[in-house]
């Protein structure tokens, strides 16, 4: 028996990578350039430094028995181009967003400020994680929590 006719609804999560690179330093306003140097060491360089940034968006929810997806996935890709390469890529994000002007653009932020604006387009209740690598051993995870 298919799952639209025994009522059983199938649940599912499919992710979505996309890469950009930005600049940016670690400085807290709240610290001494002293104690900021001695927290972030070479990553509070004045001239900052940058990454190639991997983001993985899942979404989670369930398989619609007439489509067979959560989500259209061309709906992802656009959502992720508006909430994550347009305002990121190539941008320093220190200066160039606003989000940062008052919070060190940490991996742990990046992924929160990531969160939030894919908020504004996935339907509410589809977005369940958001991974940022940025490098191969700095991965950070993010469920808006």
């Amino acid at each position: 028996m298919s799952a639209s006719v025994s009522g059983c609804r199938r649940r599912a999560r499919v992710s979505r990578v996309v890469s950009f690179s930005a600049t940016h330093r670690l400085h807290s306003q709240y610290l001494s350039n002293e104690e900021n140097l001695k927290l972030f060491g070479k990553c509070n360089n004045p001239n900052g430094h940058g990454h190639n940034y991997k983001v993985v968006v899942t979404v989670d929810g369930e398989i619609d028995p007439v489509t067979g997806m959560i989500m259209n996935l061309t709906d992802l890709k656009g959502y992720m181009e508006e909430a994550i390469m347009k305002p990121l890529d190539h941008k320093n994000l220190d200066l160039d967003v606003p989000y940062f002007a008052d919070i060190v653009s940490t991996t742990e932020n990046v992924a929160v400020y990531i969160w939030e604006n894919l908020q504004k387009f996935i339907p509410v209740g589809l977005l369940y994680k958001v991974k940022v690598y940025e490098t191969d051993n700095n991965i950070v995870v993010y469920k808006g929590e």
